[in-house]
Order: C-alpha cells, then structure tokens, then sequence
C-alpha cells in the first residue's frame, strides 16, 4: 500500500493505539486479581465440598474452576494482544481474547451438563451433608465473590472477556446464595434434598452465562454486524452527510473484537467530485456517528466495479438505490480505488 497514493487516506485508520494500551493495561491487572481470588478460593470450595458431603458447594466449586480458566485465559488473552500485527496476522491478536471467551463458554456447558448428572444421582441415592462445613465455606465464598466483582466493575465492560468475568461472576454470587440457603436448611431442618436441588439451580445459571458467552462470542467469530451498529442506517446517513456522494453499497461491517469495528463498502460519486474528499468525509463519518475506526471506501463513478464479476451461483442482493447487484464475498480489504468507467 502505497502511502503517498492521493486516492488513499488514513485519517479513518485511527486505531486509538494509547488508549487501547491504557485500557488493555487496566483490564489486565484487574483481571489478574480476580483470577487470583477466584483460584485460591475455589481449592477451598474443592476441599469443603469434599469434607462436608455437598454437592452444591462443588457445583459451585466447578463453577468458580471455569471463572478462573476464563480470567487465566483472558489474562493471557490481554498479554498477547500487546503483539502487533506481522504478515501472518495483519490485524494483530486482539481475536484470541473472542477465541478463549468462545472456548469458555463451551466449557460451561460440559460443567452445567456434569452438575445436573450428578444432582440426579444424589437424588437417587442421599449422601449425609454436613451443614455447618458448607455454610462457612459458602459464605467465604460469598465474601470472595463480592471482592472479584467489585475489582472487574471498573474494567471496561465492553470488553467480552471482561463482560464474561463479570456474568461469570454474578452467577457465583447466586451460587454461593444458593449453597448458603442449602446450608441453612440442613441445619435447621435435616433436609438434605436441598442441596441437589438448588445445584440444579446453579447449573442453569451456568447455562444462560454460557449460551451468552457462546453467542457474542461467535456472532464476532462469523464476522457479524455489531450489534450497535445497523447497517440500513449507515448507507442513508453517510449519504445525506457527504456531499458529492450518490450511493453506498458492497457494505460490509463486522469487528475484530467487540471494541474494534472495521468497514468495508463501495460509494458511487457524482461525476467531477473529488474522490480523495469524498473518501476522508465517509471515514470522518463513520468514526464520529458510527465508532468505526477502520474503513477500507472503493470509490466508483457510475458503475460497480464488481458488475460481471460475480461467482457462478454466489448469493447476491439488488441495492434498489443504486441499481446494483453484488456479492457478499467476505471482508476483503483492498486499497482505496477510483475506478471509472470503461
């Protein structure tokens, strides 16, 4: 890419270097003090677990162990997004930390799926709970819990690993509620159904924290449009605000992580208009009213300069305000072009 090119502009490649690192710096030392609350006391929610004879101080053990895969990962998810991009990966590793939530969230469901198996077992065949162990190991873990969420609430929570740590860690609270009102019953009544009973309960709040997690995460993995961006907006905004610009289409939005945007689309533009403005406005646009800091604009006069070029049998849409017919052929990135007419 040549950077003396006039058709080409940078002033829409603002990647908020100093900002990211602050931030990424922040996020990282707060999610390694949670990993390292979260890991020391889930030894102790194993042991108590064990000792007492509870089941929902072990299920919520097997939660506390995913918290803290997720934190560890998400911790080193932050270390290896300080690499910068090479030739192999031009957009850097910011992606590891969308792949390790991924990953997280499966791992849930294999936890949540291990909890109600052995809830029905209990069911089938008491085991003796001692109530007073699980009581005090439930609040401790209460008391732990409260601590992680207070550090990650002043992370940046649009972060997905952080926004994960976080539902991560609200559903232990319940859990830690769950097997404190477990306790409390057994001492006071004996009943010790209970204590399967509100695992089962645990277990689906692991559940909607990793359909979430598995959802956001994937939606980013398929290259989908952000959620906080809709694309039959951007085409009408960018055109009313751009003078000289005629149509937009070939959009095609999707983020490397939730934080950071990218675009890609062709604008049609009045003939004898000044590509390079043109180019420079679209991007100033969609940086200040759509949070876009990448954009990759194909200038065009006229006509598409992918008319004809379609794929045999590749899924195509009419764009009725400019009469074009394209292809979704993914998130390719080329150079600004002017492409006139033949």
């Amino acid at each position: 890419m040549n950077p003396h090119d006039p058709h080409h502009d940078h002033s829409g490649h603002d990647h908020d270097h100093g900002f990211k690192g602050h931030s990424h710096g922040a996020n990282e030392r707060q999610i390694a003090i949670a990993a390292v609350l979260t890991g020391g006391f889930m030894i102790a929610e194993v042991v108590g677990g064990l000792v007492s004879g509870s089941l929902a101080l072990l299920a919520d053990a097997g939660h506390m162990l995913t918290d803290f895969a997720a934190l560890a990962l998400g911790w080193f998810a932050f270390r290896l997004s300080r690499k910068p991009g090479d030739a192999d990966r031009t957009y850097g590793y910011d992606r590891f930390e969308v792949l390790v939530a991924f990953v997280n969230g499966l791992a849930l469901f294999v936890i949540a799926g291990f909890i109600v198996v052995e809830a029905i077992r209990r069911f089938m065949n008491p085991a003796e709970v001692m109530g007073g162990t699980m009581m005090a190991i439930a609040v401790g873990g209460l008391i732990v819990n409260i601590a992680v969420f207070f550090v990650l609430h002043s992370a940046d929570r649009d972060n997905l690993n952080i926004r994960g740590a976080v539902l991560h860690v609200l559903g232990d609270l319940l859990g830690s509620v769950a097997a404190i009102i477990a306790a409390g019953v057994i001492l006071w009544t004996g009943w010790t159904p209970i204590d399967p009973i509100l695992s089962v309960l645990v277990s689906l709040i692991i559940l909607v924290s990793a359909y979430r997690l598995v959802r956001d995460a994937g939606h980013v993995l398929l290259e989908g449009t952000p959620k906080t961006i809709a694309v039959k907006d951007l085409e009408p905004a960018l055109v009313e605000a751009v003078d000289g610009l005629r149509s937009v289409h070939h959009v095609h939005v999707w983020s490397i992580t939730p934080e950071r945007p990218m675009a890609t689309l062709h604008a049609c533009i009045a003939e004898g208009a000044d590509g390079t403005q043109i180019t420079r406005a679209i991007k100033r646009e969609l940086k200040s009213r759509f949070s876009i800091g990448h954009a990759t604009v194909e200038i065009e006069f006229g006509r598409c300069a992918d008319e004809g070029l379609q794929r045999p049998g590749a899924h195509s849409h009419h764009h009725a305000d400019a009469g074009h017919r394209h292809t979704h052929h993914g998130a390719a990135h080329g150079e600004d072009a002017l492409t006139k007419p033949a």
